[in-house]
C-alpha cells in the first residue's frame, strides 16, 4: 500500500550553474561518490545530476521530514539496479526511519527540466 508520495521538478539550469560556480564542492555536498561517478559518465552530466537531485527531494517529501529531520543529502543515495532502473539506497539514518517500509522512485528529464516521483510503500497495509 502506498502511504505517501513525493514529487519534485527542477530546472537543469540551476544544477548546471551550481556546478559551474562551486564545482566539486557543490557535488560532494549533495551527491555520494557513486552518484558523482555515474553522472560524470553521461554525455550531459547535468541532466543526471538534476534528476538525482529531484529524486532526493521527492524522497524527503515522501518521508515527510525534509533535511530538518536529521537526514543529509547523501543519506539518500540514488543508484541503478542491474537493469538500469533507479532505486534508493538508504543510509543508516534513513533505514531507521523507513523501518519495514520501502521507497520506489521514477526519474525523468528533458533538456531543461528534471523530475522525480517517490512512493513510500508499506506492504503490511499500515498507514503512517
Amino acid at each position: 500500500m502506498v502511504v505517501a508520495t513525493g514529487v519534485d521538478i527542477i530546472e537543469v539550469r540551476r544544477i548546471r550553474e551550481a556546478m559551474e560556480r562551486w564545482g566539486d564542492r557543490f557535488l560532494r555536498r549533495i551527491f555520494t561518490p557513486g552518484e558523482i561517478s555515474h553522472c560524470r559518465r553521461k554525455s550531459r552530466p547535468e541532466l543526471s545530476f538534476a534528476a538525482r537531485y529531484a529524486a532526493k527531494e521527492a524522497v524527503l517529501k515522501a518521508l515527510g521530514i525534509g533535511l530538518r529531520g536529521g537526514l543529509s543529502w547523501k543519506d539518500v543515495e540514488i543508484i541503478n539496479d542491474v537493469r538500469g532502473a533507479p532505486m534508493v539506497k538508504p543510509g543508516r539514518p534513513m533505514m531507521e526511519l523507513l523501518g519495514e517500509k520501502r521507497l520506489l522512485i521514477s526519474l525523468s528529464h528533458l533538456r531543461e527540466m528534471a523530475a522525480a516521483v517517490a512512493l513510500l510503500v508499506d506492504d503490511r497495509g499500515e498507514q503512517r
